[in-house]
């Protein structure tokens, strides 16, 4: 059973300005024993800062993953957290999205304005972040994209390399001065980030179990068109992962060797949300259906096989030796029954009213900072549930929590 236990030692304080910090008594969670723990990123753009404050309420706790496996921005956080070492991730995470949310070229609004700007009104915080959303698409993020000047034209041919509105040889700068490639090659963690093949349409996931991944490889899985040109990696084009899947749930789960595994799954998309009233929000409203619902449907698919597999574990557990022994059928029926036992613990961003259509391209530091408090709050309300990091014990083998709907 898992167990919760104080530790007073303050940490490093290592969140963004205006971020809640390490200040009260940390609670130290002992595991079950798991073959595997993994965290899982789903893609997102801006709202990926709520992974990093979903990171830090785990880091805190003192959960440490052994597996992270991201697509799209959720791929860039992967390289963050794999990529150093443990007493440095939170500094490196908050260094990523302080310098991403940061204009391109243009000055940045003065930290006390952009703080009262947000905590305005709604109707005066919706103006300020559709503003800065404009902004993002005029000159793009520093260390991050830019703009390709002068712009491509439609009509005109371009190596697959540069066919984009953004320039992203910033990030690929950000990457290598943040990360520790070696580390994320031969360290502890394995790492799994999810693109496309832009030739066949294939989905594949880079590895480091099976490769060794580069800054390229985190890049192509965020690679969105046609705002972020494929990227090529050994005479192949790729583009962004979440094209075809924006959760790497699938990877994790369905991997054999099959083990005992608790996966921490960190949604961007909400599939609760109010009825949009506005054309601005229709947009808004759709990503959110669009892409949780992927999410629900992978969820819903696995937990139906695994129980298929587990019940047909337990059945041949009651057949006489000899005959699962000797029987063609049995030899079968072994290869498909699983009886591991998996847990999956939702973390999913709740859209706000004052959310747009463009909230996944929405970098204010007001904004990041208030998603980074969002998934650092979320997760220690998880936590506040050590019992629903326990082993399952039903006869599926398989369990989700989720504490926006556990407490709906």
């Amino acid at each position: 059973m898992a167990e919760s236990t104080d530790d007073k030692a303050q940490g490093n304080g290592a969140s963004p300005d205006g971020a809640p910090r390490h200040s009260h008594a940390r609670r130290r969670i002992a595991l079950p024993p798991y073959e595997t723990v993994a965290l899982v990123l789903q893609g997102g753009g801006a709202l990926g800062a709520y992974q990093a404050g979903v990171f830090q309420g785990l880091d805190e706790a003192g959960i440490a993953p052994d597996w992270i496996a991201g697509i799209s921005i959720g791929a860039l956080n992967t390289a963050l957290i794999a990529g150093n070492p443990p007493e440095h991730r939170l500094e490196r995470l908050v260094e990523f999205w302080e310098l991403v949310c940061t204009p391109a070229y243009g000055l940045s609004v003065p930290s006390g304005l952009e703080e009262a700007l947000f905590h305005a009104s709604d109707f005066v915080r919706k103006g300020f972040t559709t503003w800065q959303a404009v902004q993002t698409v005029l000159e793009g993020q520093k260390g991050f994209f830019v703009p390709r000047m002068p712009p491509p034209s439609p009509l005109s041919k371009h190596d697959p390399a540069t066919a984009s509105w953004y320039d992203t040889r910033p990030l690929k700068a950000t990457l290598e001065r943040l990360c520790d490639f070696d580390r994320i090659n031969d360290g502890d963690i394995r790492v799994s980030v999810g693109a496309v093949n832009v030739r066949t349409g294939n989905f594949v996931y880079f590895d480091n179990r099976k490769e060794r991944l580069r800054a390229e490889h985190f890049m192509a899985s965020g690679a969105l068109p046609p705002g972020f040109a494929a990227v090529e990696i050994d005479g192949e084009y790729y583009w962004d992962g979440g094209l075809m899947s924006n959760t790497p749930l699938t990877r994790v789960l369905q991997t054999t060797p099959r083990r005992d595994t608790l996966a921490f799954q960190v949604d961007l998309w909400s599939a609760l949300g109010p009825v949009p009233d506005n054309l601005t929000d229709v947009g808004g409203r759709q990503k959110d259906i669009q892409y949780s619902s992927r999410t629900r449907l992978v969820t819903d698919m696995l937990q139906r096989s695994q129980r298929f597999r587990h019940v047909l574990h337990q059945v041949l557990d009651r057949v006489p030796p000899d005959v699962r022994a000797n029987d063609h059928w049995c030899r079968v029926a072994e290869e498909l029954a699983c009886g591991k036992r998996y847990n999956v613990v939702h973390v999913i961003y709740q859209a706000k009213e004052y959310d747009g259509h463009f909230k996944d391209f929405q970098f204010g530091h007001s904004t990041m900072r208030a998603h980074w408090d969002t998934g650092l709050a979320d997760m220690r309300a998880t936590l506040d549930h050590p019992d629903w990091l326990d082993l399952p014990d039903n006869e599926a083998g398989f369990i989700t929590h989720d504490i926006h709907r556990d407490h709906r």
